[in-house]
């Protein structure tokens, strides 16, 4: 089993739902998107499928691109096999306004902390969490801090701007009007 193998056998069970961002080249992890209502079943097969069997998650974390509309919150799958010695990387996107994805405890019980920490810093709701909930931050706060939402940099400063960090300059922006949250 190698990369190219996976992406084909990914392809014949889920047609035209895997887009492929970057190939395997031996120094990359192939990358792949797929619409969030695809995630348990593509999680499900490349777990369950023995000629597969990516049985270790990784890592799974959040994502927020502002810039991408409709497609703004996202969450990255990091999965392993041991058995071939397989990475795969997984992208799904969905807009801010609806921030559900499904859970994937049931498949991988060490996403049960990792969809916390990500709910927690980002917002994003996993449906069928056994228990979503703040694991880092204080219960009280009514915001996500890792959305870039806010601005970098001091406000009061002439200085200091965000363009310095590629994203939008401060100038003429009124800060006292929150963004609506979930």
């Amino acid at each position: 089993m190698d990369h190219s193998r996976l992406l084909d056998l990914l392809n014949l069970k889920f047609p035209g739902h895997i887009q492929v961002l970057i190939q395997a080249d031996g120094k990359n992890i192939p990358s792949i998107e797929i619409p969030r209502e695809q995630i348990k079943p593509v999680l499900d097969y490349l777990k369950s499928d023995p000629q597969i069997a990516m049985s270790f998650l990784t890592d799974l974390c959040g994502v927020h691109y502002p810039d991408q509309a409709g497609k703004e919150l996202g969450v990255v799958y990091h999965l392993h096999s041991f058995v071939h010695n397989l990475r795969l990387r997984i992208k799904a996107f969905g807009p801010i306004d609806d921030p559900q994805f499904p859970s994937v405890t049931d498949l991988y019980a060490a996403a049960n902390w990792m969809e916390r920490e990500t709910y927690d810093f980002f917002g994003i709701q996993f449906q069928g969490h056994p228990d979503l909930r703040r694991i880092l931050n204080v219960d009280e706060m009514d915001y996500f801090p890792l959305r870039k939402e806010y601005p970098l940099e001091d406000r009061t400063r002439k200085d200091k701007d965000d363009r310095y960090f590629g994203r939008q300059g401060h100038e003429g922006v009124d800060f006292d009007k929150r963004i609506d949250r979930q």
